[in-house]
């Protein structure tokens, strides 16, 4: 037995904490709801996890959205042909071999061989299969439509990774500029000028004040370094730790929206992902409130996950979606209306599919337009900094030569 420790919401609407004792995670969660309790965060105590550490227990290595998203259309597909739950699970623990996810699917085929269900099975391992695959596995065995949706799931996954990726190509050669570019200013100003200005120090000469600015710097870098690179971790630290609570997060997570450019490329993003779950869910037969629960906890930005919520409680007390979306200026209108056309034609699925990919499209558009301006932007930037060391240096020489003359 291992100690969970969680969070939930009391009748009053205040947070409360607590502790109860499980074989696993999802175990616990079962007692939890089994109990009523409204829990918003679970973790098994840092310590037991230490423990399970040191007793040899490998995790293994992280299974990414793609991986998954292969499993589970090769199951689709097996299934698709014809072939039995089981003897399916056991070809897709054959071809996957000794991975990680092999062994956990394996795991997974035993005890579905023992009489448990599917969705039961694979809630046994919360940290690879997430809530929603568990939910929409539960709504297809209970429709008798499981293959549909393993295809729709390994879609939803597919598009969640190829989106996530575009964002991390499309940021990743400014970063890399910028961490350059910093790096040499940084050795620049650290190893290379102390020895040129030396020089001007020993003439005693009277020194212009961009070369007085340089030099004071540069002297400063050179002896305060490791001063400065452990205050620039600890505040990066610091900031870390407070992002992750819930007042940081919420702060940073409305500060992001609110950034020039890059905030409407984040919106995009996190209401792509929303609309694109909610639809999934909802066309798998997951009810609209189970639906909305789940979907709040994948559009990765708290301000937008708690205008979901606001819009669940409201749609749980008989307004429509669309109604409850529109409440709140985070949603655009323009996807207020598709869903409330949605709703009205009975296809608010579909209504929610083509949202999410109209948005991965302007998130395309967006990156595009956003790293076209952060090159010519951070190579003006590196300009400056470089032409203002160069001028610093050769206004002294100016003089020199002057005086010369």
């Amino acid at each position: 037995m291992a100690l969970f420790e969680y969070t939930h919401v009391t009748g009053t609407g205040q947070e409360s904490r607590g502790i109860v004792d499980a074989t696993s995670l999802a175990e616990a969660r079962r007692r939890l709801r089994t109990a009523g309790l409204r829990v918003v965060e679970i973790a098994q105590r840092q310590a037991d996890v230490q423990e399970s550490q040191r007793s040899g227990a490998a995790r293994g290595r992280r299974i990414g959205a793609r991986e998954l998203s292969a499993a589970t259309r090769e199951l689709s597909v097996l299934m698709v042909a014809g072939m039995p739950l089981v003897a399916a699970l056991s070809t897709l623990v054959e071809q996957l071999g000794d991975s990680r996810l092999g062994r956990i699917l394996a795991q997974v085929r035993d005890g579905v061989n023992q009489g448990v269900t599917l969705a039961k099975a694979l809630d046994e391992h919360p940290s690879v299969f997430s809530d929603i695959y568990v939910s929409m596995i539960e709504a297809g065995e209970a429709a008798g439509t499981l293959e549909h949706v393993l295809s729709q799931l390994a879609d939803l996954y597919e598009r969640r990774a190829t989106l996530t990726n575009k964002v991390k190509t499309a940021m990743a050669y400014p970063v890399f500029m910028m961490v350059v570019g910093i790096s040499v200013v940084v050795f620049v100003l650290s190893f290379v000028l102390p020895s040129i200005t030396k020089l001007f120090v020993e003439m005693k000469m009277r020194l212009p004040w961009p070369t007085v600015l340089l030099i004071t710097t540069s002297d400063f870098i050179s002896r305060y370094f490791w001063a400065v690179a452990l205050l620039l971790g600890g505040l990066l630290g610091a900031n870390i730790y407070w992002i992750k609570a819930s007042s940081g997060r919420q702060f940073w997570d409305r500060v992001k929206l609110r950034c020039p450019v890059l905030g409407a490329v984040i919106l995009k993003v996190a209401l792509s992902r929303f609309c694109r779950t909610l639809g999934v869910l909802l066309s798998s037969g997951v009810t609209i409130v189970e639906a909305l629960r789940l979907a709040e906890r994948v559009a990765g930005n708290v301000v937008i996950g708690e205008a979901a919520a606001d819009a669940r409680e409201a749609v749980g007390q008989g307004d429509t979606i669309a109604g409850s979306l529109g409440r709140h200026g985070v949603f655009p209108p323009l996807v207020v209306n598709m869903v409330a056309a949605g709703e009205q034609s009975g296809t608010v699925e579909d209504s929610l599919s083509r949202m999410a990919d109209l948005m991965d499209r302007d998130v395309e558009a967006k990156l595009g337009t956003l790293t076209s301006l952060l090159e010519p932007i951070m190579i003006l930037l590196l300009g400056a900094v470089v032409g203002f060391i160069v001028l610093a240096m050769l206004l002294p020489i100016f003089d020199i030569n002057q005086a010369i003359a």
